[in-house]
């Protein structure tokens, strides 16, 4: 069986100001580094990993390093269809902004995003890909929150599953059974229990 792993980056400024982020390469801040080094002692203590997959994105890169530093003899591989969904025209922009902007029906407008079949068509893609040459491995992908989101869904072929994703959230999917064990979880940022197991 082919175990996927997705972890979402650390928070970055952009996070903290309600920016999005999109295509845009943001780099983790303090306390992004901090969560990413606190998952990856949880990993390394209690989690089996065989390859990392990482966004080329530098939230994402960093967060996967930081991970695979506490995780011996686990390489880190970037893919560019694990990069987080291009906003287009509302990178870097708030909500208020965007309001502002180009007024609350601004969801209606074409605004440039990378359509949403498109990322589900490269991420599906990616997941065929490592269960034909990773079979009976366990995967972990480091990616962002929209992405991780939408792949959740379209694997478990559930709504139910579309949750926010939290920074540094790990959720584990077994991919051929369509089992999640584990949905957005930072029991490491709490030192407890905090996601679902379904």
């Amino acid at each position: 069986m082919t175990i996927i792993g997705f972890v979402r980056h650390g928070v970055t400024a952009w996070n903290k100001e309600g920016r999005v982020q999109g295509s845009s390469n943001i780099p983790l801040n303090e306390e992004g580094v901090e969560t990413a080094v606190k998952l990856a002692e949880r990993l390394a203590a209690n989690e089996q990993w065989d390859i990392i997959f990482t966004s080329p994105m530098n939230r994402a890169k960093h967060t996967a390093e930081l991970i695979a530093a506490r995780l011996p003899d686990v390489q880190v591989v970037e893919d560019d269809r694990v990069r987080e969904r291009s906003s287009g025209l509302i990178e870097g922009t708030t909500e208020q902004e965007r309001v502002q902007k180009w007024g609350p029906e601004w969801r209606e407008l074409d605004l440039q995003f990378e359509t949403a079949d498109r990322v589900l068509a490269r991420g599906l893609e990616f997941v065929e890909e490592q269960i034909r040459l990773n079979r009976d491995k366990r995967i972990l992908v480091v990616s962002h929150g929209s992405f991780i989101k939408r792949m959740i869904v379209a694997m478990m072929e559930d709504e139910k599953y579309a949750v926010t994703i939290d920074n540094t959230s790990l959720t584990i999917i077994d991919v051929e059974k369509k089992s999640c064990s584990l949905l957005n979880c930072t029991a490491h940022l709490v030192g407890g229990v905090n996601g679902d197991s379904i």
